[in-house]
């Protein structure tokens, strides 16, 4: 954005000493998740770059540890690691508990949300804090109650656990984005449907759900990258039939030392960029739909 023309030297100079700021913060903290992506084509066994590599040279990359991760190899890729399919199982138990929790959170989370936007909603306070006390307290102390909790009824070591305990997990981001989107719910819009003889499921199917919808799926997105990236309640709840991603990651990185997981890493940062953008489109188009107009 071009500062106006009437900007003294001061204020330029504050404001691009502030952008060059906030560029070196975000180098800081982005620089090391991409430094994985050119780590993941190399040839070599070990985690570094060789010197082949920093000469840009051709042999020096390699797609043999993609081959591996997806569970096809040739006989001159296997040097110390034995090629097996155990990161596609992870990749397919880590979606089925992911999209589960996600449907499940996001039901009960957007009840959740409509219920504490009533104004004469009692002990709504207390209500919300319950329900995002999953992002406040520490994963270890939820991870353990739920064991002790999901031990009495068997559900430990099955997915049902699981997709239960991802579901209370991924609940408080969609609560607090349908809360967000409903603070400017226009409630004149209920009252004029119900005037004209809709009953309460077509009012929400029709004329709620329709305004609310961006934020519904922003918090379903949240909800799914929060039981994607789970590895704590994974390793509290399920047993080796539930290996999902972040926990055949921990295993390996705990066991065998192998560019898979950089590989199988620089796929997760793929994933979350698209997620996000998609998360940034939905936002854009809620404002364009509440009435606020974008500022570029």
């Amino acid at each position: 954005m071009a500062l106006p023309t009437y900007t003294t030297n001061g204020q330029r100079i504050g404001y691009y000493t502030y952008l060059f700021y906030c560029g070196l913060v975000f180098f800081f903290l982005i620089a090391p998740i991409f430094m994985i992506v050119p780590l993941s084509f190399n040839q070599s066994p070990f985690f570094g770059f060789t010197p082949e590599m920093l000469r840009f040279e051709p042999e020096a990359f390699s797609l043999r540890w993609y081959r591996q991760m997806l569970g096809i190899c040739r006989p001159d890729d296997i040097i110390t690691t034995v090629c097996t399919n155990k990161w596609m199982v992870g990749t397919k138990n880590s979606f089925i508990i992911g999209l589960s929790a996600t449907f499940l959170a996001t039901a009960l989370g957007t009840t959740a949300a409509l219920g504490l936007s009533k104004p004469h909603m009692p002990f709504k306070g207390a209500m919300m804090a319950l329900l995002i006390s999953p992002m406040i307290v520490p994963l270890i102390i939820t991870a353990a109650g739920i064991f002790f909790f999901y031990a009495k009824f068997g559900l430990v070591g099955t997915y049902t656990g699981l997709i239960l305990a991802h579901t209370a997990l991924g609940t408080p981001f969609v609560v607090i984005t349908v809360t967000a989107t409903l603070t400017g719910f226009d409630t004149n819009l209920i009252r004029a449907s119900q005037s004209l003889g809709a009953d309460t499921m077509r009012t929400f199917f029709k004329v709620i759900m329709p305004l609310i919808l961006p934020g519904v799926i922003s918090g379903a997105l949240f909800a799914f990258i929060t039981s994607f990236d789970e590895v704590v309640v994974v390793l509290f709840l399920g047993s080796v039939e539930q290996q999902t991603i972040p926990r055949q990651m921990w295993s390996g990185i705990r066991q065998e030392i192998s560019p898979v997981i950089l590989c199988m890493a620089t796929c997760l940062v793929a994933l979350s960029i698209m997620l996000l953008t998609t998360v940034e489109l939905l936002r854009r188009r809620s404002e364009r739909l509440r009435g606020i107009k974008l500022r570029n």
